[in-house]
């Protein structure tokens, strides 16, 4: 079997067990979901699910957020983990986000990606999930599945990802990203 014709039938494959892929963080924006990304970092959604009910109550926006101290917010999301680094992350990306783009979360990966705490990753899944544009997060599940299932030999999640692009039409990206985590936690 090519390349290509493992690819095809792992994507069909994936299409019949998971029709439907729900957004794993709970979100009502494109900023709640960029937070709920950047807690995510380093752990699990259910737990990030657990802890942004408080803070969204509290600070659903750029402009509510940045009127909470930093300290507030780590003593909110402390249990995901990182707190000291995410909360001052959350402040200082909503302080940006007031002073250059009027609040709003910019639709640009190159912009996302210069905020604070936001990487490559979490960009990824803003402007997929967020956005509706075509983007292939990888994080290292899907880099450890797609290895395992020869579908690269990158050394790197910058690596897979270029390989699964081209293997995979655009048009699948998105939903095929949450396909193989849902198949990673799953199996």
């Amino acid at each position: 079997m090519t390349k290509k014709e493992r690819a095809e039938w792992i994507h069909s494959y994936l299409e019949k067990i998971y029709p439907e892929t729900p957004i794993p963080l709970t979100h009502d924006s494109p900023y709640t979901l960029l937070v709920a990304v950047l807690l995510s970092a380093q752990c699990t959604d259910l737990r990030v699910n657990s802890v942004t009910p408080e803070l969204f109550n509290l600070a659903d926006t750029a402009e509510k957020m940045v009127k909470l101290s930093a300290k507030k917010i780590e003593t909110i999301v402390r249990p995901c983990g990182l707190a000291p680094k995410k909360s001052l992350a959350i402040h200082q990306l909503s302080n940006i986000l007031l002073a250059d783009y009027n609040g709003e979360v910019p639709k640009n990966m190159d912009l996302l990606e210069r905020l604070p705490g936001v990487g490559h990753k979490t960009a990824s899944v803003v402007m997929s999930q967020g956005f509706g544009y075509p983007a292939f997060a990888v994080d290292t599940h899907i880099h450890r599945l797609a290895q395992r299932w020869g579908l690269t030999n990158g050394k790197n999640v910058i690596q897979t990802e270029k390989d699964l692009k081209r293997i995979f039409p655009k048009k699948t990206w998105s939903k095929l990203h949450l396909q193989i985590i849902f198949y990673g936690r799953e199996y």
